[in-house]
């Protein structure tokens, strides 16, 4: 049989194929019916075993390897965006209003690409390896899902690598970094109410506009004068809703906002903060509120010793000049965090950023496009820590 590498190679139209395929058919979070069925059509075809219809859309198919072992997960989401795409591809999107803006089309290239070139080597395999296909990763769901229906039992997983293709970074690189990662996402929402009244008589009335303008200025001292300069948060108000007339106060206000941190005692102590400024703000001008704070998904924190190994596999094929280990943290979310706490798990980045091929807009823009050089890499990053996960089992 033919090294690993050279096997790769002979694989990579097949790759740019897949991809291709995958990002003619894109479909939203929770409706990947079809894209679900292709999945589980490939997999059965490389003689994996396959279960479908888990996490409702998401597609497992577990690789046994012919020595026992441990079982290492690979985790690819599969949802589109509800963008209408502006790329001219001749491979663009048939449906409507709906795009691979994230780069999910090539997560699934990378993942059925692992699953088709490890099940060629199963004889070598010490342990089983489990590619979870998860719905719903846009909407931050899928996951929560999917570990309700036991994607990490049966057989129990020991790790988990996660990826996504990033414009941040060269294309042909890739980002392994312990630690955050990945924000976690919390979500707020807020009714301020008062006592409507004409705009030309305020005196009479109590102004939730006014009371909710405060709050919002207020919360934004929190990140500034409150939290160290050393951590990291965002807070964001992002809706704010009162009033139907130009000269009438109304009786209340609405807004909502999200925030985004990486420290657990951070997250916790802007919480109870922004409870604490509406509070302070509403009874000082005397109006009510009523607060809604939904805490999200965990940040992604990769486990230190598993992304150092990985890490060094890394090195190891593509050379130290291609793994970028200082890698900024995002401040956007990510569902593979839920795996994490139940697993020791890595989330990697593979790079796609190429001025010369004209591939720098960013994720979820109308032309984004992915450097489908990468797939083959992505491939064998995942390949190769496989195995190197076996051989220190």
């Amino acid at each position: 049989m033919k090294n690993l590498t050279d096997r790769i190679s002979d694989f990579e139209e097949d790759l740019i194929t897949i991809r291709r395929e995958f990002h003619k058919h894109p479909e939203t979070a929770f409706n990947e019916y079809e894209t679900a069925d292709r999945i589980a059509d490939y997999l059965n075809d490389w003689g994996l075993e396959v279960k479908t219809e888990v996490g409702k859309t998401g597609v497992v198919g577990l690789l046994r390897g012919s020595n026992p072992g441990k079982t290492i997960a690979i985790r690819v989401d599969i949802d589109a965006l509800p963008i209408e795409e502006e790329t001219g591809f001749e491979f663009a999107s048939q449906n409507e209003g709906i795009m691979h803006a994230c780069g999910h089309d090539g997560h699934i290239a990378v993942g059925l690409g692992a699953a088709k070139i490890l099940s060629e080597y199963r004889e070598e395999l010490n342990g089983n390896v489990k590619f979870i296909f998860q719905p719903a990763e846009e909407i931050l769901s899928g996951s929560e899902a999917m570990l309700e229906d036991g994607v990490l039992s049966e057989p129990e997983v020991d790790a988990i690598l996660g990826l996504h293709i990033w414009p941040d970074i060269e294309s042909g690189s890739v980002g392994i970094k312990e630690g955050p990662v990945m924000a976690a996402v919390d979500k707020f929402e807020v009714e301020i109410k008062g006592k409507g009244g004409h705009g030309a008589i305020p005196n009479k009335s109590i102004d939730p506009i006014v009371m909710g303008s405060e709050a919002v200025k207020s919360l934004q001292k929190i990140v500034s004068r409150e939290i160290s300069p050393l951590d990291s948060a965002v807070i964001t108000v992002g809706t704010f809703n009162a009033g139907t007339a130009f000269n009438v106060i109304p009786d209340k206000v609405e807004l909502s906002g999200t925030v985004r941190t990486f420290d657990s005692e951070v997250r916790k102590f802007i919480s109870n903060r922004i409870e604490g400024i509406i509070a302070n703000v509403t009874e000082g001008a005397r109006g009510e509120y009523n607060l809604d704070y939904e805490f999200g998904i965990p940040a992604t924190v990769n486990d230190a010793r598993f992304t150092a190994q990985t890490k060094k596999v890394a090195e190891d094929i593509l050379g130290t000049d291609r793994v970028v280990e200082d890698i900024e943290p995002s401040m956007g979310g990510e569902d593979f965090s839920l795996y994490q706490q139940e697993v020791p798990g890595t989330y990697l980045f593979l790079g796609t950023y190429n001025e010369d091929k004209g591939l720098t807009d960013s994720i979820h823009h109308p032309e984004f496009s992915i450097d489908e050089d990468i797939l083959s890499i992505g491939v064998k990053v995942f390949s190769e820590i496989v195995f190197d996960f076996f051989k220190n089992d």
